[in-house]
């Protein structure tokens, strides 16, 4: 089977890409909208302010990481800036990776070792 792609396979892969893309951008636009009716415009982590061109700055984290979760009341979204919507992820990921459990979620951590679970005894005993 040859690996190059006939033009009209191309042809459909680009326009499935680009609804997809619109989609997407529709999604945003919809609830991002929704988002800066809700809340103030101001960052909820930082607590810095934004109007006029910065406004596209602020940004709509979903608290549970679920981009298709978007209640219409905004009680899954929060507007951050650009800097803090970035650690946020950036802190989800490094939880991810160690298998820590994030606010809200509900389950048992990979180990179970606790290296100082008798500490207290110990340094009992010695006095």
């Amino acid at each position: 089977m040859s690996s190059k792609q006939t033009p009209a396979t191309r042809a459909r892969q680009d326009q499935v890409v680009a609804e997809a893309r619109r989609y997407q951008a529709q999604q945003e636009q919809s609830y991002r909208a929704q988002a800066l009716k809700l809340y103030p415009w101001i960052c909820a982590r930082c607590g810095r302010e934004f109007s006029g061109k910065k406004l596209r700055e602020l940004t709509v984290h979903h608290k549970d990481h679920n981009h298709d979760n978007n209640p219409p009341d905004g009680s899954n979204w929060e507007l951050l800036c650009l800097y803090c919507h970035e650690n946020e992820h950036a802190r989800q990921q490094v939880a991810d990776v160690y298998g820590e459990t994030t606010p809200g979620e509900d389950r048992e951590p990979l180990s179970t070792y606790k290296p100082f679970a008798d500490l207290k005894d110990l340094l009992q005993r010695k006095t």
